[in-house]
């Protein structure tokens, strides 16, 4: 076969299994695929060189997997804001209006499964990441290769995030489920889980039996020269990513409404599970001034469906004790199928809520559940009951220590740091990337230290020795040295890390800084009075901190003693150039931007990732592209690395 017949043949290859796998509509024979595909494979084995990258024969599954590598995503993916209604969804809309009052907005159907992220470089795969916390996910390239929906060779050549999400389409997930049934294996609850469950298995071989089908909703990092996200999306799908249905282009709050009900209307006669509309502002310029919060994008949302409800009965209330030590009831019902999950619990979230319900157990119930939100209760049949009914009472010691609970009306907590519920969660917390960053002391292995009883509250974690862990399932010699230097190196941490890693109830980082840098060691002895002097610090936060601390003062200070934290002094920064002013960092330079940015925000300035109006400098080095180029176009100053010094 020459090199000419190769191409012409791979290329009615490619269009067969198209046909098959992405559209459902098959257009030649499995033994007419399987003779051409054999031919092909021949010429490909012998001429390795000259195969084309998108070859159906490269999507066979490959050897099998030990486990998933970490992998870090270019940019951030962030979560979706979720509104329910058209009251959630003008608010949105008003709050973006404060940037720009003439707003456009990209609506897309939103597809229920599990989010990939695909790096492309010089036009092929180069690999493809699980969505993870938005930042680190798992390495799945190897499974995602067998996915015919996504192709393995791209027209652009520049380095590119294509984002978009892996589902069944409802046909293949019952096939699977039969086949499972024949084997005698557990069924996948729903579709949503099938895809991910799909897409992490060991063995590629697996992934590539199951039909999965990515949809494209976005693009991370890229270079791409557009100023409307639907224009660059249109130019995504060119590439040879499929184009889902019902997108559309509105300024109005009437044509998200009208597209929004559309979808609903068809949303059973879609192929694939949807969960609601992702509503986009479409200018890119747009998007940037608004930028992002802790957990969104600023310009987008998720426009959720209306839940699905059902009728079922409380049969038990059971109590749970929360990492930091807060009470909720949680409604035991009679198990109850919504949309393919069995649903047997539902939130109740505080006593108050209850009692403002007036909910017993035996009592009849309407339980919702939407999307990811956790089920719940919406109305009780009052008039449905039969003397069976049993009244709800508030707790007032802990179900799992027996201390004392404090009750603060709408919360209920236990503030003892060793309540056996709060013991595993608290350490997992401490321990976490955010809080004291203990590489290796993941969530299993917290518990089983826990479970052996080699630990019983977080101070136990600086007494740990060799010898502890040695006799332990999965604890070789460098693991334990690293584990252990881990925990050493926390030592001398900075003090507001420590009073973030405590968990303390409605403290969170930002307040955790705050209160170090007034009272530094004297956190463990202020008074509710001159907790809410402090701007942004109100009743609530500073009952819970005193709480905690008059409980677990004793542990507190002891860690202190263990740690010797750095404490960091209250430095008011003077007037200079950069106090207050948003900046921007791009290119190469003769140190590292990380350390130019520490020191430009300890003169008070903000470090942005992103170039908008509101930029006060773009700060650049040598190759400095898209981001000065923005820069110059918006009129915002820029500087040399040189100019910069001289400014300091």
């Amino acid at each position: 076969m020459t090199k000419n017949e190769y191409d012409l043949n791979i290329e009615k290859l490619i269009s067969w299994a198209k046909a098959y796998y992405v559209y459902d509509n098959p257009i030649a024979s499995d033994e007419e695929y399987d003779k051409l595909a054999r031919i092909c494979l021949a010429y490909e084995s012998e001429n390795p060189s000259l195969s084309h990258p998108n070859s159906p024969n490269k999507r066979v599954g490959g050897f099998v997997l030990d486990g998933f590598e970490k992998a870090s995503h270019l940019s951030r993916m962030w979560s979706q804001e979720d509104v329910f209604n058209t009251a959630e969804l003008e608010d949105w809309i008003k709050r973006a209006n404060k940037i720009n009052t003439n707003l456009e907005f990209f609506c897309q159907p939103k597809f229920d499964g599990a989010s990939l992220n695909l790096i492309y470089e010089n036009g092929i795969l180069k690999q493809a990441i699980s969505r993870g916390d938005g930042s680190i996910g798992e390495d799945v390239t190897n499974n995602v290769k067998t996915i015919h929906s996504i192709p393995l060779q791209i027209a652009e050549k520049s380095l590119i995030e294509i984002r978009g999400e892996i589902v069944i389409k409802k046909a293949d997930f019952e096939k699977i489920n039969e086949e499972r049934i024949r084997n005698n294996e557990q069924v996948f609850a729903n579709p949503r889980n099938a895809a991910a469950g799909s897409l992490r298995q060991l063995d590629p071989n697996i992934t590539a039996k199951r039909k999965l089908f990515f949809n494209v909703w976005g693009v991370g990092l890229n270079s791409l020269d557009f100023t409307k996200y639907s224009q660059m999306m249109e130019y995504i799908y060119s590439l040879g990513f499929v184009k889902p249905p019902k997108q559309t282009i509105t300024s109005s709050v009437e044509g998200i409404e009208k597209l929004y009900h559309e979808i609903i209307k068809v949303r059973d006669e879609i192929e694939m599970m949807l969960d609601g509309m992702v509503v986009k502002i479409d200018d890119i310029e747009t998007q940037d001034e608004l930028g992002y919060t802790v957990k969104f994008p600023r310009w987008s949302c998720a426009y959720k469906f209306p839940a699905l409800e059902k009728t079922t009965k409380i049969k038990d209330i059971i109590l749970q004790v929360g990492r930091t030590g807060v009470i909720t009831p949680v409604a035991v019902v009679e198990p109850t199928d919504i949309e393919g999950v069995v649903v047997e619990r539902a939130s109740l979230h505080n006593f108050d809520e209850i009692a403002r319900k007036d909910l017993r157990i035996n009592d009849e119930v309407i339980i919702i559940r939407s999307g990811d939100v956790i089920p719940k209760i919406t109305k009780v049949f009052i008039e449905r009951r039969d003397g069976t009914q049993l009244e709800i009472h508030r707790p007032i010691s802990c179900p799992d220590c027996s201390s004392e609970l404090l009750d603060e009306g709408a919360l209920i907590k236990c503030q003892n740091l060793d309540c056996p519920s709060r013991v595993v969660n608290s350490i997992i917390y401490f321990a976490s990337k955010n809080c004291m960053n203990i590489d290796g002391l993941g969530n299993k292995i917290v518990e089983t230290l826990v479970n052996e009883k080699k630990i019983f509250d977080i101070l136990d974690l600086y007494s740990l020795k060799y010898e502890d862990l040695e006799n332990l399932e999965g604890f070789k010699e460098k693991k334990i040295n690293n584990l252990l230097n881990a925990i050493e190196n926390t030592k001398t941490t900075t003090l507001h890390r420590i009073i973030n890693a405590l968990g303390i109830e409605h403290i969170g980082e930002v307040a955790s800084k705050q209160i170090c840098l007034e009272f530094g060691l004297k956190v463990v002895d202020i008074s509710f009075e001159e907790l809410i002097n402090l701007d942004g610090i109100g009743e609530q936060m500073a009952n819970s901190f005193c709480e905690f601390m008059r409980v677990n003062k004793e542990l507190v200070l002891k860690l202190f003693e263990i740690i010797n934290p750095t404490v960091e002094e209250k430095i008011e920064v003077e007037e200079n150039n950069f106090k207050n002013k948003t900046i921007v960092l791009t290119g190469t330079m003769s140190v590292s931007r990380g350390d130019i940015k520490k020191k430009l925000e300890l003169l008070g300035a903000k470090i942005s990732s992103s170039v908008s109006k509101k930029t006060d400098f773009v700060i650049y080095g040598e190759d400095a592209g898209s981001k000065y180029d923005k820069a110059i176009e918006l009129n915002v100053p820029v500087l040399t690395e040189e100019e910069m010094n001289k400014m300091f």
